[in-house]
């Protein structure tokens, strides 16, 4: 008998604790209700001050409200609950990609930052300007007339600076800028007209003829194949 009175009262102080702890429970969820009650209730009280304070504002600045367009604006927002959604997501996306790329940007700038100063110590900006200088002047000296004359020429005058720059007549030129630049020009021998033809039978001579010939007899030509 004392056996079985012992596992009455086991059972007895167990539901005891089962119902403490399901009063606490009761207990809990009152006060989360109560505490949710006063939540709503002060989530009311501002957004009734929050909407008379817009009411007002929009009266002082003439502003008239179309409750039907606020409800469309509403759906319209629901409906694109979904797009507004992949918005964020590309956002975030983007927002990721920045803050990767961002080093590389920085080290690229920084690489950038090093090559201006390079060309600063190097001379390319003072070169660059003295150009716009030499534009200026261009352009200050011709006018538009003779520029148009120029554009509508320039195929020709490429073809004649692209023959000029051949190796041949480059060196040519050289030879008779050096020769020139090597004459006294201060003390050149007078000679008279039989000294003269005399000159003019030495090799060298007929040469500078021949040359002189041929090449005015080949520019007359060309004239007259381009007329």
């Amino acid at each position: 008998m004392e056996i079985k009175e012992n596992n009455v009262q086991e059972q007895i102080n167990q539901i005891n604790q089962k119902l403490d702890l399901l009063l606490q429970y009761v207990n809990e969820q009152r006060l989360k209700s109560e505490t949710i009650e006063d939540l709503v209730a002060d989530v009311s009280i501002i957004s009734k001050d929050a909407f008379s304070s817009a009411v007002e504002e929009l009266d002082t600045r003439g502003i008239e409200l179309n409750i039907e367009d606020v409800k469309l604006l509403a759906f319209k927002l629901i409906r694109n609950v979904n797009n507004f959604s992949q918005v964020m997501d590309m956002f975030e996306s983007v927002t990721d990609l920045l803050k990767d790329v961002g080093p590389i940007v920085n080290e690229v700038g920084i690489d950038f930052t090093h090559k201006l100063n390079d060309f600063e110590k190097k001379g390319y900006f003072e070169f660059f300007k003295e150009i716009a200088n030499i534009m200026d002047n261009v352009i200050s000296s011709y006018p538009p007339e003779e520029v148009r004359a120029l554009s509508e020429n320039i195929v020709t005058i490429l073809d004649t600076v692209r023959n000029i720059t051949q190796p041949d007549m480059l060196h040519a030129i050289n030879n008779a800028v050096s020769i020139f630049k090597n004459l006294d020009t201060e003390n050149i021998k007078e000679y008279s007209l039989w000294k003269a033809f005399r000159e003019m039978n030495t090799p060298e001579m007929k040469r500078g003829i021949g040359f002189m010939i041929t090449f005015l007899k080949n520019l007359s030509q060309e004239s007259m194949t381009n007329k």
